[in-house]
């Protein structure tokens, strides 16, 4: 009788489209993808692409893992996506649901193992594969770090490649998600499983407006509260990002050589349209970061008289320069402070919380760091922008 109990439950389910786990599976689909560029800051900018591309062709986005590098690691660790950001605001936007729950519920039934394709623009090239060696065309997902530990993850492997080309992710500009609708429909293809995210860096400047439902989780937020609660002096704080470890040096040499590095259009614009790139605005020197910091102060200390600038919080990939700025800062009554372990998460959260902002134009972590403040009313600054001999005294704030 259980059998045939279980055998009628099935049944229903199929009949109903819906999973018997409890999770309705979607009828349009899902799309996945591995966040395999860069760090943090570019994962950001790769998932609300992602969340937009996924939006544009009415998929449910199963949320990755973000992907991270531990010192003297070999292989990428993948964090779940809710370790750090509240699943439930996404919602208010679009469909999501998070890799693992994917996995572990609608998985067997909606990607079963004989039908897991990879998603490429164009064949990959295999890392042990020898030039001008012939070969089926794959995408060879997995080859490679983060590829491989990234599905690995989840047990993933695909039995063949799909590649896309010449279609494409702006779907602002174009009929591009009728296209991919019609050439992948979810009958066929119920999940689009991509080699990297589905999304240009950096972000486009109409998905910048989706940081709003990307929110910190509530213990993230309270560990932030209670970090400027407990450790900064009572009052107004700034909030600084410094660049300046070995690898951020050798990324400025290619000023000379671009229009726009990385995150840069946050400031100059997509069309370079408020200047242009120059090296300060990438790596800044000790002097002209106390420099901007004191006139930015006393000019913060004019325009709002009652709200009094108490503090700095520093997050920085190397040197904090608390010593230095705590000295430069000491005949103001100003104090230098830092977290006492790095968490480069928690220093995010922190900095989302500050009265004001100082950041990196041409860091995709202090991107992340500037939209959030945007979509709160936050005023937010960069390091040497506009250059020093263009900067209106007057202003605080450069209109952005």
């Amino acid at each position: 009788m259980q059998r045939y109990n279980s055998f009628f439950l099935f049944v229903f389910c199929a009949l109903i489209n819906t999973d018997c786990t409890g999770l309705d599976r979607d009828p349009n689909g899902y799309i996945t993808y591995c966040p395999c560029m860069g760090r943090f800051g570019n994962q950001a900018d790769h998932f609300l692409g992602s969340l937009a591309f996924a939006h544009a062709i009415n998929r449910t986005l199963i949320l990755p893992p973000w992907v991270e590098y531990r010192k003297g690691e070999m292989r990428s660790y993948q964090v779940p996506f809710d370790t750090y950001f509240d699943v439930v605001p996404l919602h208010d936007y679009h469909r999501v649901i998070t890799m693992s729950e994917f996995m572990s519920t609608l998985a067997p039934d909606v990607w079963p193992t004989e039908k897991r394709v990879s998603f490429c623009y164009m064949e990959r090239t295999s890392l042990g594969q020898a030039k001008n060696a012939p070969g089926i065309p794959d995408c060879h997902a997995k080859d490679g770090n983060p590829f491989g530990p990234f599905w690995d993850t989840y047990g993933i492997n695909f039995i063949a490649s799909e590649f896309y080309g010449p279609l494409h992710f702006d779907v602002h500009h174009s009929s591009m998600a009728t296209k991919w609708k019609t050439k992948y429909s979810a009958n066929s293809w119920p999940v689009l499983a991509f080699t990297g995210a589905p999304a240009s860096f950096p972000v486009q400047l109409e998905n910048r407006g989706l940081q709003r439902y990307l929110q910190w989780t509530p213990s993230y937020l309270d560990a932030a509260h209670k970090f400027i609660r407990e450790k900064l002096p009572r009052g107004a704080f700034v909030g600084i990002h410094l660049r300046n470890g070995i690898d951020w040096v050798r990324a400025c040499e290619h000023v000379k050589d671009s229009q726009q590095l990385f995150a840069s259009p946050q400031c100059l614009g997509y069309k370079n349209e408020r200047g242009i790139l120059y090296p300060e605005l990438c790596m800044q020197t000790k002097e002209g970061i106390v420099r901007q910091l004191k006139r930015t102060i006393k000019n913060i200390r004019q325009l709002y008289p009652k709200n009094q600038i108490k503090s700095i919080f520093v997050a920085s990939d190397a040197n904090h320069m608390i010593d230095d700025l705590n000295s430069a800062l000491s005949r103001m009554n100003i104090t230098a402070h830092k977290l006492p372990e790095n968490d480069p998460y928690l220093d995010l959260t922190i900095l989302g919380q500050s009265n004001h902002f100082i950041g990196n134009c041409i860091s995709s972590y202090s991107a992340f760091v500037k939209r959030e403040r945007d979509y709160r009313g936050f005023p937010s600054y960069f390091w040497a922008y506009p250059k020093e001999k263009d900067r209106q005294s007057t202003k605080v704030h450069e209109e952005l």
